[in-house]
């Protein structure tokens, strides 16, 4: 009887500790929500506070670019245009103000334009190797971290590099992603316009109400059919499921033909999120371990767009498969001149995923998801591996993976900085590159008449990872460039080197394939 009513006792005691924790749970959330509704100010999305908070000694969250301007540009032109443009997006003349439930923004009340647009002198370096010391420069600027106390951006002018000029731009991630800032850089060039004005947003709304609207907001909105179909991801059956998860009202109008659609989204969606915990480790190479706190950059003169066209329609493949394809061999190829056996085996990238329509790129934050591409190293013949490599973006393609990634920055976002790291070094552990392809322009731009020449732009890294892969097509061209940990690769130049003869032996196979059988 008496161990009877001491187990009551225990039993009794456990239950009031627990419901005293799920208090406390509650409390957290329902200060992260009320704080997310914009309470106390503008407040940053949770998406955009996981960036924030995604800092760390080895990986700073900044998108780092370059521009190579001819003839010279002017520190006085560039700060007009500046003052004109750019600061018409209200994040420019704000910071970034963390709290317990997240951050916001705040008008930094002793903006300097002089804080964010600095000149700077090159070291200097023989007659034709004046690139080297660009790269040099922007690897130091990729490791400095913004300051905190003003908004978190700033444009570096080389007035005098190589007969005209250099732009460096530093933008913290927090922000903006990379399709967005594209955008919105060139709302400077000659002929762009400041951002479309702003509807003022209606009142939000208080208590369980506003914890809904922003569960929407934050959560459903980038799932509907929009998102799906601008990703190519799915089918019209998977996007009018999606559609349902914002209008369930019309799923009960519509009767069971969309229960079939909802079944395959959730079989889709179960299969992608246990695809996406279930990942394998990489195969083991020198570009994967612990990085340090140095960076290298490095990129190549432009390859002609037109040959990457030529390429890709003579195989039947995209010219992102052969891009990629390319990819794969310059790292395979840079790792077996460092000794390693590369014979079956490949790296995981991660690519960002666009998911807002193009027509409102000029809207800042973070809008895309990730998507794990497996990059075949290993494949020795170009024309199997861009094979390959179209097999594997193909595999991808009706993958929800972009999505749940999305939505598992909002819920890092809710969490306390430790378990947000916690949670995202669980896949950055998994991943070797970050890698990002974007089609820019196709005729060169011009800021202040003067005319861009060539632009580049890499996104962070995370985590543990070290290499950091960018192609961009601009002006009848496509470049390819790299930031790695210097520790991990402390010459990414000799991957560099390796890109464009990976493009040639391509191109000379597919000339020598018998096509007229």
């Amino acid at each position: 009887m008496v161990t009877r009513v001491l187990a009551k006792d225990v039993a009794q005691k456990a239950k009031r500790q627990t419901q005293k924790a799920a208090r406390v749970v509650q409390k957290n959330v329902t200060d992260a929500v009320v704080g997310s509704l914009g309470l106390h100010g503008e407040r940053m999305s949770k998406v955009d506070t996981a960036w924030l908070r995604m800092d760390s000694a080895a990986n700073l969250m900044m998108i780092v670019g370059v521009w190579v301007i001819h003839p010279k540009l002017k520190l006085a032109d560039l700060q007009l245009r500046v003052e004109e443009r750019l600061l018409k997006y209200p994040r420019f003349v704000q910071c970034a103000v963390e709290d317990g439930a997240g951050a916001t923004w705040v008008k930094d009340p002793a903006f300097d334009i002089r804080n964010h647009l600095v000149t700077e002198t090159l070291a200097k370096k023989p007659v034709g190797r004046e690139q080297e010391a660009l790269q040099d420069r922007l690897a130091q600027l990729t490791m400095e971290p913004l300051d905190k106390q003003h908004p978190l951006w700033q444009f570096h002018l080389v007035e005098d590099y190589k007969g005209g000029s250099a732009l460096m731009v530093r933008i913290h991630h927090c922000i903006a992603d990379g399709i967005a800032l594209i955008s919105v850089t060139q709302s400077l060039v000659d002929g762009g316009a400041p951002p479309p004005q702003r509807t003022p947003r209606e009142a939000r709304a208080d208590g369980l109400e506003g914890a809904e609207e922003w569960i929407a907001n934050a959560l459903l909105k980038p799932f509907t059919s929009m998102t799906v179909k601008a990703l190519g991801a799915a089918g019209e059956g998977a996007a009018r499921s999606m559609g349902l998860l914002m209008e369930p009202q019309k799923g009960m109008e519509q009767g069971m033909h969309n229960s079939v659609d909802a079944a395959k989204m959730a079989y889709q969606v179960v299969s992608d999120l246990a695809a996406l915990a279930l990942m394998p480790d990489d195969s083991p190479t020198r570009l994967k371990g612990m990085p340090g706190n140095r960076k290298r950059v490095a990129w190549c003169p432009p390859i002609p767009l037109e040959e990457v066209k030529a390429v890709g329609k003579a195989l039947n493949c995209s010219i992102n498969d052969v891009l990629l394809s390319c990819v794969a061999g310059a790292i395979g190829e840079y790792l077996k001149e460092q000794g390693e056996v590369v014979t079956g085996k490949e790296i995981r990238a991660m690519v960002p995923v666009n998911l807002r329509p193009m027509e409102q790129a000029y809207k800042l934050g973070n809008q895309f998801g990730l998507a794990p591409l497996v990059l075949p190293i290993g494949v020795e013949n170009p024309v199997e591996r861009v094979y390959e490599v179209r097999a594997r973006m193909r595999g991808l393609k009706g993958s929800m993976q972009p999505l749940l990634a999305f939505g598992l920055l909002a819920v890092a976002g809710l969490l306390i900085k430790p378990a947000q790291d916690a949670l995202l070094n669980l896949f950055s552990k998994k991943t070797t590159a970050v890698m990002t392809n974007v089609p820019g322009p196709r005729e060169k731009l011009k800021i202040c008449g003067s005319t861009i020449e060539e632009t580049l732009f890499w996104v962070p890294q995370s985590g543990s990872v070290g290499l950091g892969v960018s192609i961009l097509s601009y002006g009848g061209g496509v470049q390819f460039g790299v930031v790695s940990d210097a520790k991990l690769c402390p010459d990414p130049q000799k991957i560099i080197d390796q890109f464009e003869p990976e493009f040639a032996k391509l191109s000379m196979l597919t000339l020598m394939l018998p096509w007229g059988e």
